[in-house]
């Protein structure tokens, strides 16, 4: 079992769906990134901190970098947003299309800086 894989069956069963969705969505836009728990939450690294995410009481936590949020800052007005975190209300479905669009943008960003 993945560190992440740990962090989801120890959330409540209630909100285990949604975290292994954010999972797998991630995962498979990022195969090659490590699993890894950094600041106690699932992080994908590669090269650097890709993306993390977290169950907090009344949202998930999604943490991109601030610039993806500025580059979809147009897909997330649905969402409350900070410089660096998107929140995914925990009374919502997860928006997956979403999800793959920040984390390939994130790939691109990092192949940009690492393989240019």
């Amino acid at each position: 079992m993945t560190p992440i894989e740990r962090y989801i069956h120890a959330q409540p069963a209630a909100y285990q769906s949604a975290l292994t969705t954010i999972y797998h969505t991630i995962k498979s836009d990022l195969p090659l990134a490590e699993e890894q728990l950094k600041y106690q939450m699932p992080t994908f690294y590669w090269h650097e901190n890709v993306i993390h995410f977290a169950l907090f009481k009344h949202h998930i936590g999604l943490y991109p970098t601030p610039s993806a949020i500025s580059a979809l800052q147009a897909e997330l007005t649905a969402y409350h947003t900070s410089k660096g975190a998107i929140q995914l209300p925990l009374d919502q479905p997860v928006p997956v299309a979403l999800i793959h669009q920040l984390a390939q943008f994130r790939q691109r960003e990092i192949d940009a800086n690492y393989y240019s």
